[in-house]
């Protein structure tokens, strides 16, 4: 749970903090899952560092197509951990090629309403 919550805090920041505070009300015990396993299984895994970890789970939420909050949630955490504004703009578009360009138009949306988010949280 601990390594959950430090892997958490250093890819997704408030964001994530946001996702498992919305979950108090409703359903505390996923909130506990998702710190669990996901942030402190999977993600504190050896073998693939945190960019590669986000590009991947930037591209799977892409291809969704239907998981527009979450990738909003990811992509955030890809700027967390490293990533351009650029590279996330081309995973997304890589996944026009694999998911259809309705996701990666989707895609494209989020991640243009993140990018405008970080600009005046940057600028307020």
């Amino acid at each position: 749970m601990e390594r959950g919550r430090r892997a958490l805090a250093d890819i997704d920041g408030h964001a994530g903090e946001k996702v498992v505070a919305s979950l108090a009300d409703i359903a505390p015990d996923f909130a506990t899952y998702i710190i669990e396993f996901p942030f402190g299984d999977i993600y504190s895994r050896p073998g693939l560092d945190l960019r590669a970890r986000e590009i991947a789970t930037i591209a799977a939420l892409t291809a969704l197509g239907n998981a527009a909050p979450q990738l909003k949630v990811h992509i955030e955490a890809g700027l967390n951990v490293g990533l351009s504004r650029d590279e996330i703009t081309e995973v997304i578009m890589q996944m026009a090629v694999y998911a259809g360009f309705p996701a990666a138009l989707n895609g494209l949306f989020a991640a243009k309403e993140v990018f405008a988010d970080s600009t005046a949280q940057k600028e307020g």
